[in-house]
């Protein structure tokens, strides 16, 4: 009988350790991951300036396949279109991004600009009751939340693309948000329109216009 009730607790405490196991792994997984950025011009959507030697990638995150594994908002629901973007500097200078800015010109020419953190924390906020809910004797008015995760503001700021420069032979890489809620296959026929950068010296780096269908049009090699 005590040999029996020995091998029932190791058991129970070998139970107790596994489930523990689990759940910090399941909660490992909860995070923001960031991707490991490339050189610009192994992205298929990009382009490269030789003479300038500086090259843009867009990436979109606009796939399950992409988004599990990287985020934990469903960026996508919200109407928001998650873009990585990689910038590649193959000279012997850096390159300022203090002026840099980023414009997504979609194919009916509307011009949509990265959303602020801030404006991304008011929309995945904004989330209603599930509906199922314990029903009261009296039914309340459906309220919605104005709360947001510690897990879901730490990954919008870590995510953003903050980088001021990009060093000699460097590469800078971060998320910019769209919102494009009300766009329709936001991608099909668009560009993403990048100026203001400039080169040691102060001057001002020629325009990148990185055509989305590159993206889109895409086929891995098998």
């Amino acid at each position: 009988m005590r040999n029996t009730r020995r091998l029932l607790l190791v058991a129970s405490i070998l139970a107790a350790a596994l489930m523990f196991s689990a759940i910090t792994a399941f909660g490992k997984d909860k995070v923001f991951s960031r991707p490991r950025a490339f050189n610009a011009k192994t992205y298929p959507a990009h382009e490269t300036h030789d003479d300038e030697k500086v090259s843009i990638a867009a990436d979109p995150y606009d796939m399950p396949e992409k988004t599990v594994g990287t985020f934990t908002v469903d960026y996508k629901k919200e109407g928001f279109l998650p873009i990585f973007l990689v910038l590649t500097n193959d000279g012997d200078g850096a390159v300022s991004l203090a002026d840099m800015k980023v414009t997504l010109v979609t194919r009916k020419r509307s011009k949509v600009g990265p959303a602020d953190p801030d404006d991304i924390f008011r929309r995945i906020s904004k989330q209603t009751m599930r509906g199922d809910e314990p029903q009261r004797p009296f039914p309340l008015p459906k309220k919605k939340s104005t709360t947001i995760s510690k897990e879901a503001r730490d990954e919008v700021k870590d995510s953003q693309f903050m980088a001021r420069a990009v060093e000699p032979h460097g590469n800078q890489s971060g998320f910019l948000f769209f919102d494009v809620g009300d766009i329709d296959s936001p991608l099909a026929g668009a560009k993403l329109v990048v100026t203001g950068l400039t080169d040691s010296n102060g001057h001002e780096l020629f325009y990148f216009e990185i055509p989305m269908e590159k993206y889109l049009s895409y086929q891995p090699v098998k």
